[in-house]
């Protein structure tokens, strides 16, 4: 029996026993690292929030930092593997020790490569539904829908205040994003529970504007950053980029003796 068919090889248990592999194996589902996003629109919004909300959805061992949430809406307009998609990251600045990062209570994406790559290799709480970026006259408008319900709803005047590309995070530094990831065996039994982090590589920005911003949260059972109230809305940026996902790491394991 040849080993070749239809223009791929069939693994072998080495190969199999390697990082990055996914299945189907004939065609694979989960992109290997690194991969690039080029050309990517972004719009982050930022409110303050009640800082007991935020502590309450953080995972122990960890601890709020601050009190402001930002939720980033993208448009991916050309991502390996993926092709172009949309996504919506809310996050919340957190604390392991002296580790700052910032940790992602939701996310919806509109790829269900995008959804599985997130779950299964980062931990990220990924979910289906439709981010979308839209420019409407003057205004550049940010929603995140699922079920029929507009969760989130944002709002930014369409460039007036150009910033440079380190402006980007005027409130918090959300550049190393921070993870639950909790996978059971077959069994039932746990698996992997871990903290885990990762950051973009290879960020470089075409573009930022600032300005003030409007947030609007309207109640899903099913993604309720609703449960983040609007206390006070800050300043958006809108802003164009390319960047690289690359390798993660585990900072903080659950099932560890001693843990």
């Amino acid at each position: 029996m040849t080993n070749t068919r239809y223009g791929v090889s069939k693994p072998t248990e080495d190969d199999i026993r390697k990082g990055g592999f996914s299945t189907p194996w004939d065609a694979p589902m989960i992109p290997p690292f690194p991969f690039a996003f080029r050309n990517a629109e972004v719009m982050s919004v930022y409110w303050r929030t009640d800082p007991d909300a935020m502590a309450f959805l953080l995972p122990p061992p960890l601890e709020p930092v601050g009190d402001v949430v930002c939720a980033h809406i993208y448009k991916m307009n050309d991502t390996d593997w993926l092709g172009p998609y949309s996504e919506a990251n809310v996050m919340i600045a957190a604390r392991l020790g002296d580790r700052i990062g910032a940790y992602s209570p939701y996310l919806v994406l509109s790829s269900d490569i995008g959804v599985a790559h997130g779950r299964e290799v980062h931990g990220q709480p990924k979910k289906l539904g439709t981010p979308e970026l839209t420019c409407r006259g003057d205004l550049m408008v940010g929603t995140v829908e699922r079920n029929g319900i507009d969760v989130l709803t944002g709002t930014l005047p369409y460039k007036q205040r150009r910033i440079a590309g380190d402006g980007l995070a005027p409130y918090f530094d959300f550049t190393t994003n921070l993870n639950l990831k909790a996978v059971d065996h077959i069994d039932g039994q746990p698996a992997i529970r871990q903290l885990t982090s990762r950051r973009l590589s290879d960020v470089l920005v075409h573009e930022a504007w600032i300005g003030p911003c409007t947030v609007e949260l309207r109640p899903n059972a099913q993604l309720p950053v609703f449960r983040l109230p609007v206390l006070e809305p800050l300043q958006g940026v809108y802003w164009r980029a390319d960047f690289t996902l690359v390798q993660g790491e585990v900072i903080h394991d659950y099932l560890a003796e001693g843990a």
